[in-house]
């Protein structure tokens, strides 16, 4: 298994355990909410906890969705600051050695 591998394995059980983790967040509060609702049949109770289990794991998923976007869009601002920063570093060190050059070349002439 090469380390690509692994990292998609890693990944895969990661999403596992959060999506998991995530619906029982859900059920908890679905849960929660049903048993407020002391008015409600059992039948009535059961489908308003599934379908509060269904909109909590959407909205969940479209939070991670948008989480997932920033992310990119942060990566893709921050390495275009490092380029930037990396070509003014390596001008500098450029123009840094064209002056040491010309000083060596004016005390060689001058001696």
């Amino acid at each position: 298994m090469t380390a690509h591998d692994e990292r998609d394995l890693v990944r895969q059980v990661e999403g596992h355990l959060l999506l998991a983790a995530a619906r029982e967040e859900g059920r908890t509060a679905a849960a929660r909410l049903g048993s407020r609702l002391g008015w409600l049949t059992d039948i009535q109770r059961q489908e308003l906890e599934r379908q509060f289990e269904t909109e909590y794991l959407a909205l969940a998923r479209l939070s991670w969705c948008r989480t997932a976007e920033r992310a990119e869009e942060l990566r893709q601002a921050y390495e275009a600051r490092y380029r930037a920063l990396r070509g003014r570093l390596l001008a500098c060190g450029v123009l840094g050695c064209a002056l040491l050059a010309a000083a060596v070349l004016l005390v060689s002439a001058a001696a």
